[in-house]
């Protein structure tokens, strides 16, 4: 059971809670937070000093005091004017991961939102209603605004949800769910629309992918020198000790894994090659320096789950203090250095599958053994190059970008939500990319036979060669890749 507000949100709870495989539940502690600091609210809402959010206009507007009477319809006016996302719609599970982040941001107790629209979210989340959000619009601050303000619109009966393919207007979904329209009351727009919800939930989706695809790289890294008969002395331990980057020295040892009392390997021990090319001898180095990238944002990204990230800040009765924190700078860097770091994983993966084109080694150009009348595996190279530089023009950091907006009171963004968007792409071009690799891997490994392999690479060459068969003579490919690539975002093979 994790407990919103008091307990700590790891990447893994939240994907966990977002499944239904992990309940949640607002404990005493968690709701005489959000009580207390709901009363200082109120207490500031119905003083005469200004107070920015709570009395005061938004932006450029924060020197215009709002009369006590008409605090209700700035907040809903907040929402609706700030709805102004375009292009398609996210998908369903980033709307749910949004608001699981958002509860628990509210529940710590510094936004003074009332318990009963906390409640309503909640509903959301357990019932699956997932509002309807457009992907574009937002600059990273003031936070998420634009793609926050859809994702809350349904609370006030404005807005859509997804109800399972199909869009349907929230006025309907609420009146078939027995649920009234919310009124927002003060300070409760900003509280809901101010933060990091949607770079988060693309930080998290993203990471849980990346995990996978580095394990993956490694295996078909592995399964590219296997079919290769490259050697395994640049992964022992003793080289990597005296360069210790925690990434390289965890693939080195993935490696020794992955190659472990391999007869192929054994095979190669007394022949004439001095060293293989840097994409199989250095995949600790590169694989491991993308891991390292992988720690860092996941590092960051968990103490943005558990940090409060809308404005302004609720401190005492009489202070609200008007920050940053809704600023998307510290995970908007991290997530273009990932974006890169993911970027490399094609890259390398790419050259490996033009080595094994090149017949070395006793393999047949183009891995395969009648070629001129058929062209075998040369043509997905083209595809893996085309993804490979599709992902370099996509690994131009939005972060370094700024443009001013709100009359230059938001004089300085982070452009954070289109790198959590920009990395989710490359990622999924990694998974066409490896999937490609491990089909040429498998191939090549058909010409080392009778030789066997390590058993984690038999064991994921069978999961192959139980959707793709060996190429003899030219065919539709279109199919095989496919194929290769669902099971690769089934997450079918075995890494570990």
């Amino acid at each position: 059971m994790f407990k919103y507000g008091i307990d700590q949100l790891t990447v893994s709870k939240v994907l966990k809670i977002a499944s239904g495989e992990l309940k949640t539940s607002l404990t005493d502690l968690a709701i005489e937070k959000v009580n207390t600091c709901r009363a200082k609210v109120e207490k500031m809402a119905n003083g005469d000093k200004a107070v920015y959010g709570i009395n005061t206009g938004f932006g450029p507007l924060c020197d215009t005091q709002i009369s006590k009477n008409d605090t209700s319809k700035l907040q809903k006016n907040l929402l609706i004017t700030h709805a102004v996302g375009v292009g398609n719609s996210i998908d369903k599970k980033f709307s749910k991961i949004m608001m699981i982040c958002k509860v628990h941001a509210l529940c710590q107790g510094y936004s003074g939102v009332r318990l009963s629209v906390i409640e309503r979210i909640l509903y959301f989340i357990e019932n699956d209603l997932l509002p309807v959000v457009p992907e574009q619009g937002s600059v990273g601050a003031s936070g998420d605004l634009a793609p926050l303000s859809h994702l809350f619109l349904p609370l006030l009966g404005e807005g859509e949800f997804w109800k399972n393919d199909e869009i349907i207007p929230a006025k309907e979904v609420l009146k078939a769910h027995g649920l009234d329209i919310i009124v927002l009351e003060a300070k409760e727009g900003l509280g809901l629309i101010n933060g990091t919800q949607f770079i988060l939930a693309h930080t998290v989706v993203g990471l849980q992918k990346m995990e996978y695809l580095l394990n993956l790289a490694d295996v078909a890294g592995a399964m590219s020198l296997e079919g290769f008969q490259g050697s395994a002395s640049p992964f022992r331990e003793e080289l990597h000790r005296i360069r210790p980057f925690k990434g390289t020295l965890l693939v080195a040892e993935r490696m020794r894994m992955l190659l472990k009392d391999s007869p192929n390997l054994k095979s190669h021990i007394n022949c004439e090659r001095v060293q293989d090319p840097y994409s199989l001898r250095c995949i600790p180095q590169v694989h491991g320096a993308s891991r390292n990238a992988f720690f860092h944002l996941n590092e960051l990204a968990e103490v943005e789950l558990n940090s409060v990230t809308d404005n302004p800040i609720i401190l005492s009765d009489t202070e609200a203090i008007s920050g940053g924190n809704f600023h998307g700078q510290p995970l908007a860097m991290a997530i273009d250095y990932c974006a890169l770091a993911s970027s490399e994983l094609g890259n390398i993966a790419d050259r490996r599958c033009y080595l094994l084109l090149e017949g070395l080694y006793g393999l047949p150009r183009l891995l395969t053994a009648a070629g001129g009348l058929n062209s075998g595996f040369m043509i997905p190279q083209y595809t893996t190059a085309a993804l490979v530089t599709e992902n370099k023009s996509l690994c131009f950091p939005p972060s370094a970008d700024s443009v001013p907006t709100s009359l230059g009171q938001e004089d300085h963004v982070s452009m954070g939500s289109i790198s959590g968007r920009k990395f989710n792409q490359i990622l999924g071009n990694i998974e066409k990319i490896l999937a490609i690799e491990l089909m040429y891997g498998a191939q090549a490994l058909e010409f080392r036979k009778p030789n066997k392999f390590s058993k984690i690479i038999e064991a994921n060459f069978a999961i192959i060669r139980s959707k793709v068969d060996k190429l003899e003579d030219d065919r539709i490919l279109k199919d095989d890749i496919n194929a290769m690539i669902d099971m690769v975002k089934e997450e079918k093979f075995i890494v570990k």
